[in-house]
C-alpha cells in the first residue's frame, strides 16, 4: 500500500484512509497492517484526526469496536490518542469523551480497554 501525501481536506484524508482499508492486502486481523495504517493516521496526522467535526474520533471508535471482538490487545494500543483528551480544547474534549463513553457502554468491553477508558473518564 502506498499513501501519497498531499494537502487534503479532513474528509478527503479520512476517506483516503478508509479506501486503503478496502485494499485486498489490508485486514484488521493483521496487527502490523492495522497499526501501520490506523495508528499512523491517529498519531501522526493531528490536523485530520482532530478534525473539529469529530470524524477522526468516530472513525477510531468504530475501529476499536471491531477490534474489541477480534484483537483487544491491538485495540488497547490504538486507543491512546483518545485518552489524551485533556490536552485539547473544550469542543474536542466533549467529542472525545462522547466516543469514550460510547466505548465504555459496550457489553463485552475487553478488560484492557475497560481500564484505560474508565481511567480517562474519571480524570
Amino acid at each position: 500500500m502506498v499513501y501519497v501525501a498531499r494537502l487534503q481536506s479532513s474528509g478527503e484524508c479520512l476517506e483516503n484512509v478508509k479506501a486503503q482499508m478496502s485494499h485486498p492486502t489490508f485486514s484488521l486481523k493483521n496487527p502490523n497492517r492495522t497499526r501501520s495504517l490506523i495508528a499512523s493516521f491517529c498519531n501522526n496526522n493531528p490536523v485530520h484526526f482532530h478534525a473539529k467535526d469529530g470524524s477522526g474520533y468516530q472513525f477510531l471508535s468504530d475501529i476499536l469496536i471491531q477490534l474489541n471482538e477480534s484483537n483487544p490487545q491491538v485495540a488497547s494500543r490504538l486507543i491512546d490518542p483518545l485518552l489524551k483528551l485533556k490536552r485539547f480544547d473544550e469542543q474536542r474534549q466533549k467529542l472525545m469523551r462522547a466516543e469514550l463513553e460510547r466505548l465504555a457502554a459496550l457489553n463485552n468491553l475487553a478488560k484492557d480497554l475497560y481500564e484505560k477508558i474508565n481511567k480517562a473518564l474519571e480524570a
